[in-house]
Protein backbone atom coordinates (compact mmCIF):
# COMPACT_ATOMS: atom_id res chain seq x y z
CA UNK A 1 0.00 0.00 0.00
CA UNK A 2 1.19 3.47 -0.84
CA UNK A 3 0.17 6.62 0.97
CA UNK A 4 0.25 9.88 -0.95
CA UNK A 5 -0.52 13.43 0.16
CA UNK A 6 -2.84 15.61 -1.88
CA UNK A 7 -4.17 19.13 -1.56
CA UNK A 8 -7.81 18.46 -2.26
CA UNK A 9 -9.87 21.26 -0.77
CA UNK A 10 -7.28 24.02 -0.43
CA UNK A 11 -3.56 24.55 -0.97
CA UNK A 12 -2.68 24.55 2.74
CA UNK A 13 -4.34 21.34 3.91
CA UNK A 14 -3.04 17.96 2.80
CA UNK A 15 -5.12 14.82 2.79
CA UNK A 16 -3.92 11.23 2.81
CA UNK A 17 -4.69 9.17 -0.28
CA UNK A 18 -4.28 5.40 0.14
CA UNK A 19 -3.51 3.27 -2.90
CA UNK A 20 -3.57 -0.50 -2.58
CA UNK A 21 -2.55 -2.82 -5.42
CA UNK A 22 -3.49 -6.49 -5.56
CA UNK A 23 -1.30 -7.92 -8.32
CA UNK A 24 -2.63 -11.45 -7.98
CA UNK A 25 -6.26 -10.45 -8.61
CA UNK A 26 -5.28 -7.51 -10.86
CA UNK A 27 -6.97 -4.53 -9.27
CA UNK A 28 -6.16 -1.29 -7.44
CA UNK A 29 -8.17 0.37 -4.69
CA UNK A 30 -7.91 4.08 -4.00
CA UNK A 31 -9.31 5.44 -0.73
CA UNK A 32 -9.58 8.94 0.70
CA UNK A 33 -10.97 8.53 4.23
CA UNK A 34 -11.37 12.29 4.80
CA UNK A 35 -13.91 12.32 1.96
CA UNK A 36 -15.37 8.92 2.88
CA UNK A 37 -14.61 7.88 -0.69
CA UNK A 38 -13.06 4.79 -2.28
CA UNK A 39 -12.71 3.46 -5.80
CA UNK A 40 -11.86 0.12 -7.43
CA UNK A 41 -9.84 -0.04 -10.66
CA UNK A 42 -9.38 -3.20 -12.72
CA UNK A 43 -6.11 -3.57 -14.62
CA UNK A 44 -7.75 -3.97 -18.02
CA UNK A 45 -9.80 -0.76 -17.75
CA UNK A 46 -9.03 1.81 -20.43
CA UNK A 47 -7.66 5.21 -19.40
CA UNK A 48 -10.49 7.26 -20.95
CA UNK A 49 -13.19 5.17 -19.29
CA UNK A 50 -11.32 5.26 -16.01
CA UNK A 51 -10.97 9.04 -16.13
CA UNK A 52 -14.71 9.46 -16.76
CA UNK A 53 -15.60 7.09 -13.91
CA UNK A 54 -13.23 8.83 -11.50
CA UNK A 55 -14.58 12.23 -12.46
CA UNK A 56 -18.17 11.08 -12.05
CA UNK A 57 -17.50 9.46 -8.69
CA UNK A 58 -15.55 12.39 -7.24
CA UNK A 59 -18.10 15.00 -8.30
CA UNK A 60 -20.45 13.42 -5.76
CA UNK A 61 -18.13 14.42 -2.89
CA UNK A 62 -16.22 17.46 -4.25
CA UNK A 63 -16.88 20.56 -6.31
CA UNK A 64 -15.94 20.33 -10.00
CA UNK A 65 -13.08 22.83 -9.63
CA UNK A 66 -11.31 20.45 -7.22
CA UNK A 67 -12.10 17.25 -9.12
CA UNK A 68 -10.06 17.75 -12.30
CA UNK A 69 -6.64 18.22 -10.63
CA UNK A 70 -7.33 15.33 -8.25
CA UNK A 71 -8.32 12.97 -11.06
CA UNK A 72 -5.09 13.80 -12.89
CA UNK A 73 -3.04 13.14 -9.74
CA UNK A 74 -4.80 9.84 -9.09
CA UNK A 75 -4.27 8.65 -12.66
CA UNK A 76 -0.59 9.55 -12.46
CA UNK A 77 -0.15 7.67 -9.16
CA UNK A 78 -2.00 4.62 -10.46
CA UNK A 79 0.13 4.51 -13.61
CA UNK A 80 3.37 4.64 -11.65
CA UNK A 81 2.50 1.53 -9.61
Amino acid sequence: MKIRKANIVDERTTTNVYIYENKKEEYIVIAIPDLEWSFLICYEEETDTLKERLFSSLTKVLTKEHVEPLVNKLLYWVREM
